[in-house]
């Protein structure tokens, strides 16, 4: 009989996390594919299956020595476009569905970006990726910049790392790039007369606002259309399927405060009118859980639409949960939710009304899941971690909600380890955004701090998504008052529960959860050990040196530093930092340009300077999330650094 245990940080490598997944044409199949670490060589490989609906026969496609992804099958059904690093740079290969060798279809110096789409005849595939031309060693060649934004997190230097579009005939091997405009172009989807491509246009030399697209269409002559600009968001945009309209995930910039909910708009081709298609819906469309898996979530495919042209599949996020829902494009407003249950829900595919998705609670990873639009169950397509979560107590963990100090209700869980006794040791482990949440989704850091023996006390503090715009809005220039609350009235309901123990609490959170982490040891000497993990600490220094700091920081302060610099210092954790007694291990990545390294050495040097128990872990290499989906070597010192740091300053034994 096999040993019950619990999990533990060498069981990352042991799990399979979900990173896609397509129905065939007809139906019948599914292509999909999962990420694992190789220990022993210390990197981690994304394979291809091929899975009989049917029989329930699975059959891998690629030899699991590469990382290969993004698998798309072509229109009749017969080969599976996909990207593989194989050869050392990723790009495109071709597999006969039925088996057999891959042919590689490019051989870009610098690889293919992604966003794989074969045209409705199935003689072309667009894709994206930078130009083809050798890259300069930017450590001794001088360069010049006149981009607002220059440099972005996970890309680096824009003007030698951003994509185009092209387009690729099958038959021929000829390619052609359709785009050249010093723009971010990718995430191509072809019009449905296969005349024209639809992709997403970011990163503007001129616009600081780098990471929301423009949406254009580009012709087979290079011809562009722009068809939607300066929006403050957009997401998940696609054609219907008559090539009419464009449907799509977003908020205009119309003046609401950040974090207001986005919704789903009906863009007419013809006469340019948009149209709201969720006004009426309380909770914002679009939005994903914060999960911590290697995949960093899973690679989502652009808005579903039904094969009339009457309804779209998105994703909805209410509270701790995300599910599907079906919203109707014409008539009046209707949102159906689809899918049930405590968990998170993504769509993956749809054909006919066959809805493909994946499926992940607090306990399980994602999985295949085929559900029938028509009212038919759900079944369950793939057990990726079956084996293994089977030879594992997994934790229970207790829903929560309680008043804050202005009596709004907050909701949160507690996740309580397999051993020992209440009251636990305890976490408070915060999440980043700040408009984002945590839920009913996968969190390896939680299982494996349960493993450890300690007590994680994760909740949706003020301008967390999913509770409606007055509460994910509430701390625009107001950072660290009723999110801090909100917290901390967090920890005293747990206390008082008799779940956390109020003399063995520490705190830790990535980007705003690190912003907030730093907070809390500004302003209570409650917490016996800290971990902030690339965090804001300096509003005036980050409006200057992230990547989305020239409009992060005005949308989130109410103005620029020079406009309004008191509350630019209120806001600021290095504000309070000389008070911190609490000792703190600082988690920073070198590369990381959405909370550059600065952040945490401004932090770091108050602390020294004022006699607080402070250390660094440096992450070579590392952009912001890289403990999540970074270098293995880089999340395998992150996880040894955080149970090291929590057992020396609040020990579960």
């Amino acid at each position: 009989m096999t040993e019950i245990r619990t999990m533990q940080k060498e069981d990352l490598s042991e799990l399979r996390f979900l990173n896609g997944g397509a129905l065939s044409p007809d139906g019948e199949r599914v292509v999909y594919c999962f990420n694992k670490i190789n220990a022993e060589e210390d990197k981690e490989y994304s394979t291809i299956y091929l899975l009989e609906i049917a029989s329930g026969e699975t059959r891998q496609m690629t030899n699991g020595a590469a990382v290969d992804g993004l698998p798309t099958w072509s229109p009749d059904g017969k080969s599976i476009a996909f990207s593989s690093d194989r050869g050392g740079k990723t790009q495109l290969y071709l597999l006969p569905a039925d088996g057999g060798e891959a042919r590689q279809l490019t051989r870009f110096k610098r690889g293919i970006g992604g966003g794989i789409a074969w045209s409705p005849d199935g003689g072309q595939i667009a894709f994206s990726a930078v130009t083809d031309a050798e890259a300069p060693d930017l450590s001794k060649e001088a360069y010049r910049l006149d981009r607002t934004v220059y440099r972005f997190d996970g890309i680096g230097y824009l003007d030698d790392a951003v994509q185009d579009i092209y387009a690729l005939d099958i038959a021929s091997g000829a390619i052609k790039q359709l785009t050249d405009d010093r723009g971010n172009n990718c995430n191509p989807r072809w019009a449905p007369d296969g005349r024209s491509i639809l992709y997403d246009a970011n990163m503007r030399f001129d616009n600081s606002r780098a990471m929301t697209p423009d949406l254009k269409t580009v012709d087979l002559e290079g011809r562009q259309t722009l068809l939607l600009e300066d929006w403050a968001s957009v997401d998940k945009a696609n054609f219907t399927p008559d090539g009419a309209r464009i449907v799509y995930i977003g908020r205009p910039d119309d003046g609401k405060p950040i974090g207001a909910k986005s919704d789903l708009y009906v863009l007419d081709l013809a006469t340019g009118d948009v149209t709201c298609r969720t006004q009426t819906l309380d909770v914002g469309v679009g939005g994903r859980l914060s999960l911590d898996m290697p995949i960093a979530g899973l690679n989502l495919p652009n808005l579903l639409v039904s094969d009339d042209g009457a309804y779209a599949y998105a994703t909805v996020q209410r509270g701790g949960t995300d599910h599907i829902y079906r919203i109707a494009l014409r008539g009046e407003e209707d949102c159906q939710q689809v899918t049930q249950g405590d968990c998170a829900v993504f769509p993956l595919d749809r054909q006919g009304e066959k809805l493909l998705f994946a499926r992940t609670s607090l306990n399980s990873p994602p999985d295949l899941v085929l559900a029938q639009l028509g009212g038919g169950a759900s079944r369950q397509l793939s057990e990726l971690n079956v084996n293994m979560l089977d030879e594992i107590a997994l934790p229970e963990t207790e829903h929560l909600t309680w008043n804050s100090i202005d009596g709004v209700a907050v909701e949160g869980w507690y996740m309580k380890p397999a051993a020992g006794k209440a009251p636990y040791p305890t976490i408070l482990y915060i999440h980043g955004g700040p408009h984002a949440a945590y839920g009913c989704g996968f969190h390896f850091d939680f299982q494996m701090l349960a493993g450890a023996g300690y007590g994680v006390l994760f909740l949706n503090h003020r301008a967390s998504t999913g509770y409606g715009d007055g509460f994910s809005t509430a701390i625009k220039g107001d950072w660290g008052n009723l999110d801090y609350q909100d917290l901390m009235s967090g920890v005293d309901h747990a206390i008082a529960l008799g779940l956390a123990d109020a003399d063995r609490l520490g705190v830790c959170g990535t980007s705003g959860g690190g912003n907030l982490s730093c907070w809390i040891i500004g302003q209570t000497d409650r917490f016996k050990a800290a971990i902030p993990q690339n965090p804001v600490v300096n509003w005036r220094s980050f409006y200057g040196t992230s990547d989305i700091g020239i409009w992060f920081s005005v949308e989130q302060m109410g103005g620029h530093p020079h406009e309004i610099p008191d509350v630019y210092e209120r806001c600021s954790p290095i504000t309070y930092a000389h008070r911190c007694r609490t000792p703190t291990l600082m988690v920073q990545s070198e590369l990381d340009w959405r909370c550059p390294a600065e952040q945490s050495e401004q932090f770091y040097t108050v602390l020294k300077a004022n006699g607080c128990v402070v250390e660094m872990l440096r992450q070579p290499g590392g952009y912001h999330g890289a403990s999540i989906s970074g270098a293995v070597n880089l999340r395998r010192a992150h996880n040894d650094a955080m149970l090291d740091w929590f057992a020396r300053y609040l020990s579960a034994d």
